[in-house]
């Protein structure tokens, strides 16, 4: 086939290949030779550690104790006795995106459920809260997906 064939197909095709790629969500490229788990999960409790430090206070709450777990389907979680915890894979995502995860946690620490007051907390403490979760929608599954070299 020659190349003015190919560009002429190229052309008539200019708007479908650029609404299918339009489709297409961004990789993250993670390497799995770039982190160990071990790493990952110091980073991650460092950070969670300095987050909650700070917005607790603000948010007048303390949480019992901070977990880092390898969950499949969960970034965070709070439980009803207290305890926070964090995917360590939060460490591969940006980090307001972490700091909306953790902040999230610890308004459950306010509010134990999704209700309008809950989410009302989230946006006074965050107010680009939705950014970040439409990005850990966007991006989540490579993130979970992702498992470092043995």
């Amino acid at each position: 086939m020659a190349n003015d064939d190919v560009d002429r197909i190229i052309e008539s095709h200019r708007e479908w290949i650029a609404r299918e790629r339009a489709k297409q969500r961004p990789r993250l490229r993670l390497d799995p030779r770039g982190i160990s788990e071990v790493e990952a999960r110091r980073a991650v409790r460092e950070l969670v550690s300095m987050l909650v430090e700070e917005e607790a206070q603000e948010l007048g709450v303390q949480p019992a104790r901070i977990q880092i777990r390898d969950q499949r389907s969960r970034w965070g979680s709070c439980s009803t006795r207290g305890t926070l915890s964090f995917n360590w894979r939060l460490v591969l995502a940006p980090l307001e995106v972490l700091d909306y995860v953790v902040v999230h946690e610890l308004c459950h620490l306010r509010e134990p459920n999704h209700s309008r007051r809950f989410w009302k907390l989230v946006e006074a403490r965050r107010p680009e809260w939705r950014l970040h979760r439409d990005w850990l929608n966007e991006h989540g599954p490579e993130l979970l997906a992702f498992r470092p070299a043995a």
